[in-house]
């Protein structure tokens, strides 16, 4: 308690999972977003950060890795233009060497499983996720 009137607003107490951790953080983020549902939804498509689960009118859709990352980075700035580099930072570590067209090989696998027209390219600046139907 006393952490908590000392201004904390979590805390867990040794020992504990590692999957409460990740919980709690994804909690945090989606208060720092303004969001109360974990579910991001966009148009017919909708991601679950917890489970990992991305589906398109209701259906399953599997994603790589990264894709799933790009695709979960795209819906929490929905309608916002996020540069390439933007989409590099929260792919990879600081002392990691990243090819020069990786973030476009994922969003063309997006494209290719989501449809095409659900990730915008913004000539010069970066990609931007629109709801699709």
């Amino acid at each position: 308690m006393k952490g908590l009137d000392a201004g904390a607003d979590d805390y867990l107490i040794k020992p504990f999972r590692l999957e409460e951790l990740q919980a709690r953080l994804r909690a945090l983020h989606r208060r720092r977003e303004g969001r109360c549902d974990p579910v991001l939804k966009a148009g017919n498509i909708t991601l679950d950060p917890a489970t990992k689960i991305v589906t398109k009118n209701g259906e399953g859709v599997n994603l790589g890795p990264k894709e799933f990352i790009i695709l979960q980075i795209l819906m929490e700035k929905k309608g916002r233009v996020l540069s390439k580099s933007q989409i590099e930072d929260s792919l990879y570590g600081w002392d990691m060497e990243i090819a020069s067209n990786t973030v476009e090989v994922h969003i063309h696998g997006l494209r290719k499983k989501l449809g095409k027209d659900c990730i915008e390219t913004i000539k010069y600046v970066g990609y931007r996720l629109n709801d699709v139907r």
